[in-house]
């Protein structure tokens, strides 16, 4: 007969995660043919989109972000003025335009939330936005009871970067899925995956998960 006091002290048994699939900014603005686009973001969101059909109840719940600029000052380099591609960008992600919606590819993806960032500021992380009833990201979550997210979207080296470190700073845990995402160039992402790593993000293949 085992001693009652022989499990004194231990801690008590996990709760299980409940998990969130963060779609972060995949916008045809970011995606070949747009006003901003990575190299790869078209693919990535097919690819996105065949994750989420597949493993969507793996989720407790999905939510997308969208920049969504109305007048970001001096976020956008207008001309005559060149974007320099660190601090400032060429117009993209344009409220109301076609190229600020949800790509094509998500058509079918519904999400429970969705985020919209920067009307007026830069805004590279979903946390800065807020969904139509005024809601931030991170209310959303605690709403939902979230303790965890995997990261997807557009793009890895900037606002999938920015929103996984700040999904940590709220005290989440965080999976960045490395096939589900795309860097503006391989050096900038080489340069997120540390950063990310450092911060306590896992990075994984969805494959893996």
């Amino acid at each position: 007969m085992s001693n009652p006091d022989e499990h004194a002290g231990a801690a008590p048994p996990r709760e299980p995660s409940r998990r969130a699939l963060v779609v972060v900014d995949v916008q045809p603005t970011f995606c070949e043919g747009g006003a901003l686009p990575v190299e790869g973001g078209n693919a990535v969101a097919g690819r996105i989109a065949a994750y989420a059909a597949e493993h969507r109840t793996r989720y407790d719940l999905v939510v997308t972000t969208q920049d969504w600029h109305v007048d970001p000052g001096p976020h956008f380099a207008v001309p005559p003025a060149e974007p320099d591609f660190v601090d400032t960008w060429p117009p993209h992600g344009v409220a109301g335009t076609e190229e600020a919606e949800l790509h094509p590819a998500l058509s079918e993806l519904f999400p429970d939330a969705s985020v919209r960032k920067g009307e007026h500021q830069a805004a590279y992380s979903g946390f800065e936005g807020v969904d139509g009833e005024g809601r931030s990201l991170e209310t959303i979550l605690a709403e939902g009871g979230i303790t965890a997210v995997d990261v997807v979207g557009i793009a890895e080296s900037h606002c999938v970067r920015a929103t996984t470190l700040d999904a940590l700073g709220a005290g989440l845990r965080a999976r960045v899925l490395t096939d589900l995402t795309v860097p503006v160039t391989p050096e900038q992402g080489a340069a997120a995956r540390e950063a990310m790593a450092a911060a306590g993000a896992e990075l994984v293949a969805s494959d893996a998960v």
